[in-house]
Order: C-alpha cells, then sequence, then structure tokens
C-alpha cells in the first residue's frame, strides 16, 4: 500500500509518454501496489484556461480513476482572478491540494503574487506542491527553455508561513544536505523522493532530513514507475521508514488538513 503524492496525467507538451492515458496509468499504478496518487496535469504547465484544467482533471480522476486518483489543481497566481481557481479547486473539485510551477508560470517565490497564494492556502489548509523543474534543464526544447526554480526565497516564505505545509518536488541538487533540513525544521516541509537518483539515495535523504518529512513519490509517467519502487529495493532502511515514507506520512500529512 503505497501513497504516491508526484503523479501526473495528460499529455507531455513536448514528447508522447507511454502511460499519458488514463486507463493504462491507473492499471501500473495498481500493478505496483500504489492505492493512492495525487495526481496534477501537465495541461497547467503552459494552458492559460487554468479552470478549465482543473476541471477537466477532476472529471478525470473521478471516472477514470478507480478509487486511486486524488486531483491536485493548478493555481497560477499571475492570471487574473486566480483567486478564483484556487476556490474552486478547494470547494468545487474537493482538492486537498495544489501545485505550482513558479518557472512555466513566470514568477519568483518573493514575489508577492506568491505571498499571497501561501497565505489564501493556508487559510483554506491546503497543501502546496512545489514543483522545482519538470525535466532536465539539458533536454528542454530550444524555444522552450526553463530554468529550475531559485530557492533562496524559501527560508524567508517558510518562515512567514510554516503553518502551510509544502511539498518540495523534482528536487534533483536544488536543494541540499543543510538547506533541506534547515527548512524541515523551519516548517511543514516536505520532500518527495522521485529525483533522488544516487546510490544509496534514501539513506542519504534520512541523514539530511527526519524520515517523517520524505514521501513517495514517482513524477510517473515522465520518469518510469519502477526507478522509485527500486530505491526501496536496494535501501537498508528499516521496516518502520519504509513503511513511514511509502504511506503513513502523506496519509498523517492529508488527515492534518481535514
Amino acid at each position: 500500500m503505497i501513497v504516491d503524492v508526484n503523479v501526473n496525467l495528460s499529455r507531455w507538451p513536448f514528447r508522447r509518454l507511454e502511460f499519458d492515458a488514463t486507463g493504462p496509468l491507473v492499471t501500473k499504478l495498481r500493478q505496483h501496489g500504489i492505492t493512492e496518487a495525487w495526481a496534477g496535469s501537465f495541461d497547467g504547465l503552459l494552458h492559460s484556461d487554468v479552470a478549465g484544467v482543473n476541471a477537466r482533471l477532476a472529471t478525470e480522476c473521478q471516472t477514470r480513476g478507480d478509487g486511486i486518483l486524488q486531483p491536485v489543481g493548478t493555481v497560477n497566481p499571475t492570471l487574473p482572478d486566480w483567486q478564483e481557481d484556487l476556490r474552486r479547486c478547494h470547494e468545487d473539485h474537493g482538492m486537498h491540494a495544489i501545485r505550482i510551477n513558479p518557472n512555466y508560470h513566470g514568477y519568483q517565490l518573493d514575489d508577492a503574487a506568491c505571498d499571497a497564494l501561501f497565505q489564501l492556502a493556508g487559510e483554506r489548509r491546503m497543501i502546496v506542491q512545489l514543483a522545482l523543474k519538470m525535466e532536465d534543464v539539458r533536454t528542454h526544447h530550444p524555444l522552450m527553455q526553463v530554468p529550475t526554480v531559485k530557492v533562496a526565497p524559501l527560508d524567508a516564505l517558510v518562515t512567514k508561513y510554516p503553518h502551510v505545509p509544502l511539498i518540495i518536488m523534482n528536487n534533483y541538487g536544488t536543494i541540499r544536505g543543510d538547506a533541506a533540513a534547515r527548512l524541515a525544521q523551519a516548517g511543514q516541509v516536505y520532500f518527495e523522493i522521485s529525483h533522488a537518483e544516487q546510490v544509496g539515495a534514501l539513506e542519504k535523504l534520512v541523514q539530511q532530513v527526519p524520515f517523517q518529512r520524505l514521501l513517495f513519490g514517482s513524477h510517473f509517467p515522465f520518469f518510469n514507475l519502477e526507478a522509485s519502487l527500486f530505491k526501496f529495493r536496494e535501501s537498508r532502511l528499516g521496516g518502520l521508514m519504509v513503511e513511514a515514507i511509502q504511506t503513513a506520512n502523506a496519509r498523517r500529512l492529508r488527515a492534518s488538513q481535514r
């Protein structure tokens, strides 16, 4: 029984992915023991009609998710009336979390719009998922160069909103040891494991932040689902830590927001 907090529906804009249809994606998740998947939408990166993106995502999860998919809405605070998008996510679609992509949407973490987003998310007791990148910058389309999110303002943002649960996603070498530990201590900051790709990745992660702040994430279908599962096969972590990272931490986090 695994909770995957980093799954995407719809199509990646620049190439087809093997499991970019919801039916085969859900089947694959079930085959590998995923019982709950927090799913955003690739459409949220580039589409300006965010309300439409979130409505389609909610419908897709409800009608084709087979009880596994939990929708995570996109909010872009640079768009007009983004507060209404957040309200719809929470009230109309019953979403427990939102996903933000500052690098694709053209703002920084110390912008006033981002501050306002965290304030409203906190008032609604919603989890914020921050994707630092979506793919390796070396493979970007030449006309679509998107730098990794600049994380220097995170310390101040987390210190100001320590009660807002924040999941750092797709973190490969961007936030390292001491900085990750400092963030975890300053607020409710969690890290998912999809981009921890070195040998002994899990052992190194638990040396940096408490295992209670680590979550299972796969970045599926952009990454192979098996890649995150193999991290546990090679790991020497004990059963309590494994169960916490794969399931208990995510369920405890979600329960705390109700």
